[in-house]
This record gives structure tokens, C-alpha cells and sequence, in this order.
């Protein structure tokens, strides 16, 4: 098997107060591309479409560009930046961090397949 598809021509876009996604459906891969403008947060942009108090995707990402703080439900919280590679749990709220744009891709499948669907 060989299969190759372009992040130009996305097999489907959601919009959301804020942001999109992007995203790509594979064979064994659903990959998305976030694109969060400065004041997105997800407890206000995703959650009313979600319908959960906190977002329970789990997330493999690649910041691109940009800056985002995460914050857990636990209590752990943080920042990524570009060039960093990371794994968020579900149970978390995060937001824009500054006035530029945070692209983010996601490897994990379910920001692909869930994200900012209705619940």
C-alpha cells in the first residue's frame, strides 16, 4: 500500500469561533491541522460545540507556529511553542498564548476524527 494526500485539498474543514481544522483520512492515519487565532480558548470556542467541560481528545501535536498554554483538569499545566512535540491526555482546556496565530498538527487520530463535533 502507498498513499499519499495533500494538506491543500483536506478531505474535510470545521470551523469554530477562533479556528479550524483541517484534517486527512488515511489508511491507519487521520491527521489534523489546528489553526487557533489570537483569543481562542477551548472552554469558550469548542466546548459549547463539544458539549463537555473539557476537552477529552487526546492529542499527539507538533507546534508549527505560535504559542499555547494547556492546562489539565489535574492541575499540571504548560506552554508549547514551535518545534515542540507533544502528548496531551484528555481532560485539559488550553488557549492562544500572545497576538500570533498557533498551528498545530496532531497525529493522534481523534482531533481528526472528533474534534469540535457536536457531543
Amino acid at each position: 500500500m502507498f498513499e499519499v494526500k495533500t494538506l491543500d485539498k483536506p478531505d474535510e474543514r470545521r470551523d469554530f469561533p477562533r479556528g479550524h481544522l483541517e484534517a486527512v483520512h488515511m489508511s491507519g492515519l487521520d491527521f489534523a491541522v489546528g489553526t487557533f487565532e489570537p483569543g481562542w480558548r477551548w472552554s469558550e470556542s469548542v466546548a459549547p460545540i463539544a458539549g463537555t467541560s473539557s476537552c477529552e481528545v487526546h492529542h499527539n501535536g507538533y507546534v508549527v507556529q505560535g504559542r499555547m498554554h494547556i492546562a489539565m483538569t489535574d492541575g499540571a499545566e504548560g506552554e508549547v511553542g514551535p518545534g515542540d512535540v507533544f502528548v496531551v491526555a484528555p481532560g485539559h482546556d488550553a488557549w492562544v498564548v500572545g497576538d500570533e496565530q498557533c498551528v498545530v498538527y496532531d497525529f493522534a487520530g481523534g482531533m481528526a476524527k472528533d474534534y469540535a463535533k457536536k457531543g
